[in-house]
Parts: structure tokens; sequence; C-alpha cells
């Protein structure tokens, strides 16, 4: 199976900063070191601030989703114009039945 006075390789992944201890010889991972979480970027001395961000975030995506559910029909109606102008221009085609293909 393995040989003896093989030994593991660390490695570190670049995408997530995690190690991995590696055998060589059976090519498996023996071992899995989870990358250190990083703290958010939150300043507590002034949670007014945040929760004042969040809010306005909040209102932010609420009138973004407002205008598309406004624009909605309209943009539905466009779309099934295209739609129909394109049906329109393309050859009437006899569909194909099951039967026509044996």
């Amino acid at each position: 199976m393995s040989k003896k006075g093989a030994s593991s390789v660390e490695v570190t992944c670049p995408c997530c900063q995690a190690r991995l201890t590696v055998d060589p010889q059976l090519a498996v991972v023996l071992s899995h070191e989870a990358p250190p979480q990083a703290l958010p970027d939150v300043d507590l001395n002034d949670p007014f601030s945040v929760l004042q961000k969040q809010a306005r975030e909040r209102e932010e995506k609420f009138e973004q989703s407002w205008q598309a559910e406004k624009n909605k029909q309209d943009v539905l109606a466009r779309k099934f114009e295209e739609n129909l102008r394109k049906a329109k221009q393309q050859p009437v085609e006899k569909p194909i039945r099951d039967f026509d293909l044996d």
C-alpha cells in the first residue's frame, strides 16, 4: 500500500486560504483546516448610523421593486407585441405528427 517514510504535504488553498494536509502516495486529503473567518467591518461606536444605512438600503430596494412592478404591464405588453410580430414573419408550417415520423 503506502511506503514507509512517506510524508504528508501541507498545502494552502489559493481560493479560500484553507490548509490541507495531503498524502502524495495515496493522493488523498488527510485533514482540512478551515480558514479563519473575517469579522464584519462595523463600527459599533455609532450604531445609529448603521441603522440609518440599513433603512436607506431597504428604502432603495423597495423603490426599485415598486418601479419594476409599475412598469411590469408595459414590459409584458412590449414582449408580447415583439413575439407576435416575429411569429407573423415566420412561414406557416404543417405540424409534424408522430404518425408522420414512422
